[in-house]
């Protein structure tokens, strides 16, 4: 009898779902996807109203006086980095609400008790974030070309440098709500580190034109090659390499998914 129940027992680490839980894996992303979709009015169409503020105050105060930039009407050189920035900041806003809301009601346990790996985690926090900020993308750039007038000259970069950066701050996101145990914490985090990091990122201007050594800080910002690579991908001009984008941006997204996957590995601020 015991030899038969030895037989049939799953062998050592080992689970009964397998080396990947992928129910668990796609219901946790269903759940983040539905919690945005279910208030859209904020998740989507505010964002999209907030860059149009953006760029109609932008064509109100300067208008065609601006002249060119990177040899481009200036709106046309601002609304990339008005959509990777509104991508970013939604991207960082779902993973790091979620969780700090799940912390603060006390519930965040009722994620934490199933059967799934820390991997497994961040993969469904992070596609509920990169869902959000698709999906704001799609909707800004939308009414760029149907507004504006634009066009998107390299769709294949436009589209990885949106999904690296949707990417990277939904992992940033994690990082802040893991940290984060009170709404206050989580708005300092937002306030002095996500915001800064996305305004002096050449949203609003060529980095080229930035005096020492704002010009060297600039560039250490990984937000600026989110900013630089979309504004490649749309427009065909950067200021700088987008390969070197691509590096930088897929380096740091990694070093923050790693860091996600071992605070949730080890418990870090999440266990009583």
């Amino acid at each position: 009898m015991n030899q038969e129940l030895g037989a049939s027992a799953p062998e050592l680490g080992i689970r009964r779902f397998g080396r990947v839980n992928w129910l668990g894996m796609r219901t946790l992303a269903e759940r983040e996807i539905r919690r945005f979709l279910s208030v859209w009015q904020q998740t989507l169409a505010a964002p999209l109203v907030t860059a149009g503020l953006f760029i109609g105050i932008f064509a109100l105060a300067i208008g065609p006086a601006r002249g060119e930039v990177m040899g481009v009407p200036f709106l046309h050189f601002l609304a990339p980095g008005i959509l990777m920035m509104t991508v970013i900041q939604n991207a960082f806003a779902n993973t790091s609400s979620s969780i700090v809301i799940a912390k603060v009601q006390g519930n965040i346990v009722d994620t934490l008790m199933p059967p799934l790996s820390a991997g497994e985690l961040v993969a469904g926090y992070v596609a509920g974030g990169v869902a959000r900020g698709l999906l704001v993308a799609v909707v800004i750039g939308l009414v760029m070309v149907l507004v504006l007038g634009m066009g998107v000259a390299h769709p294949l970069w436009a589209l990885a440098f949106v999904l690296l950066g949707a990417t990277m701050l939904s992992a940033l996101g994690i990082i802040a709500a893991i940290y984060a145990n009170k709404f206050d914490q989580m708005a300092a985090i937002t306030n002095f580190v996500v915001t800064p990091l996305s305004f002096l990122s050449g949203t609003f201007y060529s980095a080229e034109v930035l005096p020492e050594p704002m010009y060297t800080i600039t560039h250490w910002n990984p937000v600026f090659y989110l900013i630089d690579g979309v504004r490649y991908g749309i427009i065909g001009q950067s200021d700088s390499s987008p390969v070197l984008g691509l590096v930088v941006c897929t380096g740091v997204s990694a070093g923050l998914l790693a860091l996600c996957w071992y605070w949730f590995r080890i418990g870090y601020r999440m266990k009583p």
